[in-house]
């Protein structure tokens, strides 16, 4: 195994191994992580690159095929990265993965099939799983709404509307506040000096707020328009997602 020594520090290994491709074949990556201390921020994911890789020149921003393992920055990140290389594209997996943030020794693995279908585990438990093409962005959707279409100007979204035949009371309007009754003029109030005397007002017990018509169903009502859709003119079905022509070099960096 690997271990590092200081710190804070960032580290680059890499190991060559015989050229192959998983091109019709069932692709497995696993290995143990061990996070010796509750660490803040370090990543321990591995990266499988292709066998031109020059091992002498690699760093963060070599082209590699797949991404996979777990990464810790701070308390909102604590992830485990999926990430495939496709047309030059890194693509990171749409779903959250969480690793394991102790300082336990834990088994990370990942699988992934001829029928570009994968899996991940955690101590060999199943924590995720899919298709290629839905959890990841290769290819552009298969439906778009079609840009032809448009919501009929007497489409009717609202499934209550104010009833037509409902009055307002003749009764109804009375003002928020209106004086204290029960208020007296202060016996030293003086007008020449304190001006004319006015009561405090009070909330009007009777005070019915905004007057609105009840509310009854709609008979116009359609429901929520749905846009309708059309197959993308510009996707394009790939049953060669999961496969790489060439794996040649495993990295840590």
């Amino acid at each position: 195994g690997l271990q590092t020594s200081q710190d804070a520090r960032f580290y680059a290994m890499s190991s060559r191994f015989d050229s192959f491709s998983n091109k019709d074949q069932t692709l497995v990556i696993q290995f143990t992580v061990k996070h010796e201390q509750n660490i803040d921020c370090g990543g321990g994911y591995v990266k499988l690159f292709p066998a031109g890789l020059e091992q002498s020149e690699m760093h963060g921003e070599s082209e590699y095929n797949i991404m996979f393992g777990p990464d810790i920055c701070g308390p909102p990140t604590k992830k485990v990265h999926v990430i495939f290389q496709y047309k030059k594209k890194n693509l990171q997996i749409n779903k959250d993965i969480r690793c394991k943030d102790d300082a336990f020794t834990h088994l990370y693995t990942l699988i992934v099939r001829p029928d570009n279908t994968y899996e991940v585990k955690i101590d060999n438990s199943k924590v995720e799983s899919g298709s290629l093409e839905d959890d990841w962005d290769f290819l552009p959707p298969k439906k778009i709404k079609d840009p032809e279409a448009k919501k009929p100007d007497d489409w009717d979204e609202r499934p209550k509307i104010d009833d037509p035949e409902d009055k307002k009371p003749e009764d109804w309007e009375k003002p928020e506040h209106i004086p204290d009754p029960d208020a007296v003029k202060p016996e030293d109030w003086d007008e020449e000096m304190d001006g004319e005397w006015e009561p405090p007002v009070i909330q009007n017990p009777e005070y019915k707020g905004e007057w609105k018509p009840r509310q009854i169903d709609n008979p116009d009502y359609k429901g929520k328009w749905i846009h309708p859709e059309i197959d993308n003119p510009e996707y394009t079905p790939d049953n060669t997602l999961y496969s790489y022509d060439s794996f040649g070099v495993l990295g840590l960096d």
